[in-house]
């Protein structure tokens, strides 16, 4: 029991449910992260920089960020974040379910289908492009069809990433026992 309440359920207990609950809200958290570096530090940074100086950045961050530590997080919230949904289903299902299916579909949808969809494809246009023998505007060319695509694609998974971990701190809040949150709770303010 929590010293200050004699309601049992305030006691943290780590249960193999509650372990994918807190390994999902960190591979969301590490995704939304990324996603929040990359649009207030990364791109802005490189975006100072001349045509081939970015475009070979570019091409070296994209081929560096495809590793195991990458592929866990990412792949992690998107298998995570549903299957600690599923375990959170019970006959009456809990604001806690509810909040982890919208923060399952929102991943699903708002960063790994933008990804696939949006920001992959363009990366492999920069990835193939022949940067050693291609010409001043041919380096603008590429680029200027880069750029503002991907930033904006990378816009939309870093604010659904950041409402996902946001649904996922919120669906920690409510009890899995009573679907209360914590001030609701028997006892508590005492």
């Amino acid at each position: 029991m929590h010293p200050h309440s004699s309601h049992p359920s305030s006691s943290i207990m780590l249960t193999p449910i509650n372990l994918v609950l807190i390994l999902a809200a960190a591979a969301t958290a590490l995704m939304a992260g990324l996603f929040f570096a990359w649009s207030c530090s990364v791109m802005p940074g490189i975006g100072r920089l001349p045509d081939a100086t970015f475009l070979s950045s570019m091409q070296a961050m994209n081929r560096a960020i495809l590793n195991p530590v990458f592929f866990s997080a990412f792949f992690g919230a998107l298998l995570l974040l549903p299957l600690s949904a599923y375990l959170h289903y019970h006959h009456h299902p809990s604001p806690r379910f509810w909040l982890l299916v919208a923060a399952s579909i929102l991943y699903g949808i708002g960063v790994f289908g933008i990804t696939m969809v949006g920001n992959v494809p363009l990366n492999d246009r920069v990835d193939a492009f022949p940067l050693s023998s291609a010409s001043a505007s041919d380096m603008a060319a590429i680029r200027a069809a880069f750029e503002e695509p991907w930033n904006q694609l990378n816009t939309i998974r870093t604010l659904a990433s950041t409402l996902c971990i946001v649904l996922v701190i919120i669906a920690c809040l409510y009890s899995p026992d009573t679907g209360s949150l914590p001030a609701d709770r028997p006892g508590a303010g005492k």
